[in-house]
């Protein structure tokens, strides 16, 4: 059985769609690409798919993660682009590697957020960043189907800092940027949590809801501060599974006894 690790992309409206939305977009497409699936057993079998850690609904997203089973061996990228066209504009498969290592949920454990603030005062929005940067603890409260929880939203944030409006982006109305990382932690903390904070710790409300997407999701290295590609030690496998093989072919054409 081969396992391929597949990134994906959430953009523009596709935003909206639900993880319930995706995954059944993602088994038509899986059905339109003629993909060998592997099935569980049991009454009603279903495509070996795992799903890690899926941005929330309305949220935008360059780096969500699945694994899938198959029953015979594909190209990654072959497989990539058939279940790319498969899928509506904007939800993209950009990435594809043959899963050659365990634990990919495990190297999921923080994210890079951007929060696009229309129409906030980008001086008020650096006032807030300071004053949640120096907070030792911020309380904020988030409804859950069993009533109000209150939990602390400073301590999973690994780092915050504010932006000007990007080039590409250009408006004439006053607008900030937030780049933030985020641990996974219980409870979870996210983007809109620590909106939350903000408003907490110096009443910072931005008129319109913030425009969301995820940057990058991935292995948080406390000594650089940075999240890593979780694809990467699958690429690092297979290269070294290649140069291994390379040399043991260039060994075995050595004529005997030469020296």
């Amino acid at each position: 059985m081969q396992r391929i690790r597949l990134r994906y992309t959430k953009r523009g409206r596709l935003r909206f769609t639900s993880h319930r939305d995706f995954q059944r977009a993602f088994e038509r497409a899986l059905r339109r690409a003629e993909v060998p699936m592997a099935y569980s057993a049991g009454f009603t079998p279903h495509p070996k798919v795992s799903y890690a850690n899926a941005a929330p609904t309305g949220t935008g997203s360059e780096a969500e993660f699945l694994e899938i089973a198959l029953t015979e061996a594909r190209d990654p990228e072959k497989l990539r682009v058939l279940l790319d066209e498969s899928l509506p504009t904007g939800l993209d498969i950009i990435d594809a590697v043959e899963a050659r290592t365990s634990g990919l949920a495990d190297r999921l454990t923080a994210s890079v957020w951007e929060l696009r603030l229309d129409g906030a005062d980008p001086t008020e929005v650096e006032r807030a960043v300071a004053a949640f940067n120096a907070a030792e603890f911020v309380e904020v409260q988030r409804r859950t189907k069993n009533g109000v929880r209150t939990f602390d939203a400073r301590s999973a944030v690994a780092h915050l800092e504010t932006h000007g409006p990007q080039a590409d982006r250009p408006t004439d109305q006053p607008c900030a940027i937030l780049r933030l990382v985020v641990r996974h932690v219980t409870p979870a903390v996210r983007p809109d949590d620590v909106l939350s904070g903000l408003r907490a710790v110096a009443d910072l409300a931005p008129p319109v809801p913030a425009a969301v997407t995820r940057l990058a999701q991935g292995l948080f290295d406390e000594e650089t501060g940075t999240v890593t590609d979780p694809l990467a030690p699958d690429r690092e496998a297979a290269a070294a599974l290649s140069t291994a093989a390379a040399a043991a072919a260039a060994t075995a054409l050595v004529p005997e006894g030469s020296a």
